[in-house]
């Protein structure tokens, strides 16, 4: 095959070869299981990078995303779930997640507060989740990470919330009326 991609037929090896030079590129051996193998004049260094760039974008688009759930020591019950669900749903997905519990002002002063809620995070992801990275004091943060587990031994522990339909058709809690 030329340099503009025509292809130039069967030749003997000492003609592509003479061909590639007086181009002053390098003849490539693309399909040499093919009979008669396939060759191309090409600059190989560009060729090999190509081929980098092309193993790279294949390797990176099935991994696996790193999501952020953030915290506060003085959570509300409410939020900590809702931010659990998060945790399941990203871990569902088959994504990674950083847990991080942010320290504000005087709340540093009780850090043991602060790695009893990732204990309980973990806890509660640990149906879905293994620890990749331990809790670790980092500055005014603790940061943890967690990968998913294979699917098959995932167990949701924090259902999503189920939204319930009132018998006139909006979305509102069902109400029992007895009379």
């Amino acid at each position: 095959m030329g340099t503009t991609g025509e292809q130039l037929g069967v030749m003997k090896l000492s003609d592509a070869l003479r061909k590639a030079q007086s181009l002053e590129l390098d003849l490539v051996e693309i399909a040499p299981t093919a009979n008669p193998p396939v060759c191309k004049i090409v600059d190989f260094g560009k060729y090999r990078y190509d081929i980098a760039k092309q193993e790279k974008d294949r390797k990176s688009s099935p991994a696996a995303k790193l999501k952020e759930i953030k915290f506060r020591v003085n959570i509300d019950e409410h939020d900590y779930l809702t931010k659990i669900r998060h945790g399941e749903e990203f871990l569902d997905r088959g994504n990674k997640v950083r847990v991080q519990l942010q320290f504000r002002g005087r709340e540093m002063a009780h850090q043991e507060f602060g790695m009893q809620l990732m204990a309980k995070v973990k806890n509660d992801l640990g149906g879905m989740s293994q620890v990749e990275m331990e809790p670790k004091l980092a500055g005014r943060n603790i940061t943890m990470t967690l990968s998913p587990l294979p699917a098959n031994r995932r167990k949701r522990r924090f259902a999503p919330m189920a939204e319930t339909v009132s018998p006139n058709g909006k979305d509102a809690p069902a109400v029992n009326q007895e009379t």
